[in-house]
């Protein structure tokens, strides 16, 4: 039995997106790339003025940044189109596949090139020239990075209050991974530019340069970190990663809760965009309940699922057989 989707309403207890949380996603995405670009070009003229590997290396961090940031904006555009014919269940998970191709521009435009110029700087020993204008660069980048970070930081901790969880559980399992990048990225750009001050400070004391290009190594081991992170979290979420253990107990529990429901063998489900979950499920009826009754039923535990968890779209229950008593519990993502 097919139950269709209809409009969500109220805020569930899940940690999801809703129209509120996708506006503020767009907004914490698009400062994130103006504050990125403008930070970028300071850094690459910086960079070449003074000839410090760790300024080129934060120059082509803010680069890869922000065509992350760009990626991310197509991501919540094109995640966000209503279902058609040729796609019944909507767009959601196109924006995992634009998330993950800026997780990869991150691995590769950031962090390659961070660790082969470090690498370079410290066979060739070149030295960093012009420290003064890299020490104003990295002073306003991390005031600018501050910014952006602090607004993607307000956004996770109002959405962690509102589904009633902690801000590490929320990064951990939100399908908003456009929120998400742009915290961890954010969180990497403030520790960047800390240890490319503190490479650069350390060459120009001891006039060794390897501080330098190590400065740039590190930055680059951090990049392939967040990427790594960003990567896993988007191909889970492709693949089909289902609902948080909590929730997907839950949903057992509602649909045993209905009178002439005997046993949920078998539920699983799906999370199939930032803000959309289809629930699949096996429902043991009680066999002397007749067909209406068993529609009114399966109407029943419609409302209740989409009352509790409005980010649930589809829900799918096939009559079948089972023990009364035996429930699938314990299911879902486990963290």
């Amino acid at each position: 039995m097919t139950i269709a989707p209809e409009p969500r309403t109220t805020p569930a207890g899940l940690p999801g997106t809703e129209p509120r949380a996708d506006t503020e996603s767009v907004g914490t995405v698009l400062l994130a790339l103006l504050a990125n670009l403008v930070i970028a070009v300071a850094k690459l003229v910086a960079g070449l003025i003074s000839g410090s590997a760790a300024m080129l290396s934060e120059a082509a961090h803010s680069f890869a940044d922000t065509v992350t940031e760009v990626f991310l904006y197509v991501a919540l555009r094109r995640g966000g189109k209503p279902a058609d014919e040729e796609h019944p269940f909507g767009y959601g998970k196109e924006s995992y596949v634009w998330a993950f191709i800026a997780a990869l521009f991150t691995f590769v435009g950031g962090a390659g090139f961070s660790i082969y110029h470090g690498v370079g700087t410290i066979v060739s020993g070149e030295g960093a020239g012009e420290y003064l204008w890299s020490y104003v660069v990295l002073a306003v980048s991390f005031v600018a990075e501050g910014t952006s970070f602090l607004r993607a930081r307000r956004q996770v901790h109002e959405e962690s209050r509102r589904w009633n969880v902690t801000a590490s559980r929320f990064l951990r399992l939100t399908p908003d991974t456009t929120v998400k990048a742009v915290f961890f990225e954010d969180s990497a750009a403030l520790i960047g530019l800390l240890v490319a001050g503190a490479g650069l400070g350390l060459a120009q004391l001891t006039g060794a340069e390897l501080f330098d290009g190590l400065a740039s190594i590190v930055i680059g081991l951090l990049l392939l970190v967040v990427a790594f992170v960003l990567a896993r979290s988007n191909v889970s979420l492709l693949v089909g990663r289902a609902v948080p253990r909590r929730v997907h107990n839950q949903i057992a529990a509602d649909l045993r809760s209905i009178p002439v429901v005997t046993a949920v063998p078998t539920l699983l489900t799906m999370q199939i965009g930032p803000g959309d979950i289809l629930v699949a499920a096996k429902v043991d009826f009680d066999d002397e309940v007749p067909g209406k009754e068993i529609e009114a039923a399966s109407d029943e535990a419609e409302r209740r699922l989409r009352e509790r968890y409005p980010e649930i779209r589809y829900v799918f229950l096939d009559p079948t057989r089972g023990v009364p008593g035996r429930d699938h519990i314990d299911g879902g993502l486990d963290r």
